[in-house]
Order: structure tokens, then sequence, then C-alpha cells
């Protein structure tokens, strides 16, 4: 979908989600790279991620980074193409299951932080996302 093309639902929604999974991103970047935020992830159990969970933190990181440009490039904004285009709607569906799971998680947590600042964050990261890709199906 061309800039020109996208429906202003797309493109604002696009933007709203892209802004939170860029702060996804960045979040699990700052763990993989030793922040003391372990009680705002992973079940806010440890302070200082693991050497696994960082690890992890650094595959999340990327991960999200690649999810924000595909959902601005599906809102028809001009960033640059990560995935084929024929795959922009796998990775779109996947990514809001995988925000999905994300909310119930993050609503579920014991962490009280998680459930604060995350459970909210998934959700208008999911509802964004979802929105998105909805609109760019409908405005072809």
């Amino acid at each position: 979908m061309t800039r020109s093309t996208a429906s202003p639902i797309a493109r604002y929604s696009s933007g709203v989600g892209a802004v939170l999974l860029a702060g996804l991103a960045w979040f699990q970047l700052a763990l993989a790279l030793g922040a003391p935020w372990g009680r705002a992830a992973y079940g806010g159990v440890i302070e200082h991620p693991t050497g696994r969970m960082r690890g992890s933190s650094a595959v999340a990181s990327v991960v999200w980074a690649i999810v924000a440009l595909v959902v601005l490039r599906r809102g028809g904004h001009a960033v640059p193409q990560v995935v084929p285009g024929r795959a922009v709607p796998v990775v779109m569906w996947v990514a809001i299951g995988l925000l999905a799971v994300g909310v119930v998680l993050n609503t579920l947590t014991p962490s009280k932080r998680e459930r604060i600042i995350w459970a909210p964050a998934s959700l208008v990261m999911l509802v964004a996302t979802m929105a998105t890709e909805l609109a760019a199906r409908t405005h072809r």
C-alpha cells in the first residue's frame, strides 16, 4: 500500500501502534543490555534479568522493531520494506495474535508494574495494529 492509497484510519492507527511498538522494542533492548527493569517484565519475579532473559529480550527487540516498521508500511507510511510484500498480512496477523496473548498475560501477571504499564499498552498496540490491518484490507 502506498502513501497515496492508504486510508486516514490506517495512517493514524499505524502511527499510534508503531510508536508504542517502538517503545516496546526499546524497552526490550534496554533489558537485553542489562537495565534493572525486570520487575516490569517476565512476571516481575526478578529485578535484573538473567542471561537467558536478556537473550530473549534481544530477540524481542528486533522482532518488535520489525513489526513497528511493517505496521507503519501497512498504514501507508514511507518506511523501508523489511519483509516481502506478500508476507505483510501474515506478519500483521501474527503480530495481532502475539499482542492478544500479551494483553492476557500482562493482565494476569502477578507483577503490579506489568499490569499497570504493559496491560494497557498491549491493548492499545493490539487495537491499533488490528485497526491498521482491517483498514488496509478494506481500503484497497
